[in-house]
């Protein structure tokens, strides 16, 4: 029987719609014995999971998905194995939250401007202190507001990339972020790189220090997940993947057990830690 590990999971404490629990009860169903939590920017559904002692059969490694910037371009980063407990991390943390609180301010103002009135204290008040707020949880609100009909019209219509609310995200430098990973302990792996295949050259990118890439993605056709292996291979780079589960797509139920790695990579990963 193959082990298989989704390495790629958000929960509640980002931009996914299910808690810690829920999503440990779904994976393991699902068929799945290892998992990674890697809600963006935030590490409460790792520390969650290990306070409430859920013994239901994981492994979990310890994620997390980091903005970064690469000449101007957003770059998602997936680090595992991190010292998630570090000081270092809470205040890096800390200063990213800060961040996209401006940003939704921004996006608020823009948003006001063309009709859609949104009360940004009583928003900042409501959201949970431990929550990596985004332009997710404004689609939601916007949505209840009855200003867009559904989570995705917000996007496609207001706040997506050149869109009329749309504001950039202000994130560290890519090499500083690779850098904090390793200082953590972990592995750095470039997120869904079919996302920028067109827009820059990711046999540049994987010139920084990444550990590896994740191969196994929703986004990825075959074609894709070729080219990518033998970057990894040319590289002598590792592979993760997963199903990027939010609990917001249809095909998200079904993605989860279909999407996965090996515990031949996992086992990869851990050699090349210790």
């Amino acid at each position: 029987m193959i082990t298989k590990a989704d390495l790629h999971l958000h929960t509640n404490y980002s931009d996914g719609v299910f808690s810690v629990s829920e999503i440990a009860e779904k994976t393991k169903k699902a068929g799945l014995s290892v998992i990674s939590f890697t809600d963006h920017d935030n590490i409460g559904a790792v520390e969650e999971f290990y306070k409430l002692k859920i013994k239901i059969g994981l492994e979990i490694i310890p994620g997390i998905e980091f903005s970064a910037d690469f000449k101007g371009k957003e770059i998602h980063i997936l680090a595992y194995f991190i010292d998630y407990k570090s000081k270092k991390l809470k205040e890096f943390l800390k200063a990213m939250r800060e961040n996209r609180i401006k940003r939704l301010e921004q996006i608020i103002v823009k948003l006001k401007k063309l009709g859609c009135k949104i009360d940004g204290e009583t928003f900042f008040e409501q959201a949970p202190e431990n929550v990596s707020l985004g332009r997710p949880h404004l689609a939601i609100l916007m949505v209840n507001k009855g200003f867009v009909k559904n989570y995705f019209d917000a996007f496609n219509k207001y706040l997506a990339e050149n869109k009329p609310a749309y504001v950039q995200k202000p994130n560290p430098n890519i090499e500083d972020t690779l850098d904090l990973i390793e200082s953590l302990g972990g592995l750095s792996f470039l997120a869904h790189p079919s996302k920028y295949l067109k827009s820059m050259n990711i046999e540049e990118l994987l010139k920084l220090r990444f550990d590896g890439v994740e191969i196994i993605h929703p986004s990825h056709t075959h074609e894709t997940v070729e080219y990518l292996l033998k970057l990894v291979s040319s590289n002598f780079l590792l592979v993760t993947g997963g199903s990027d589960f939010h609990g917001i797509l249809q095909s998200d139920e079904e993605n989860l057990g279909s999407f996965y790695i090996t515990k031949a990579d996992v086992l990869s990963m851990k050699r090349r830690l210790f």
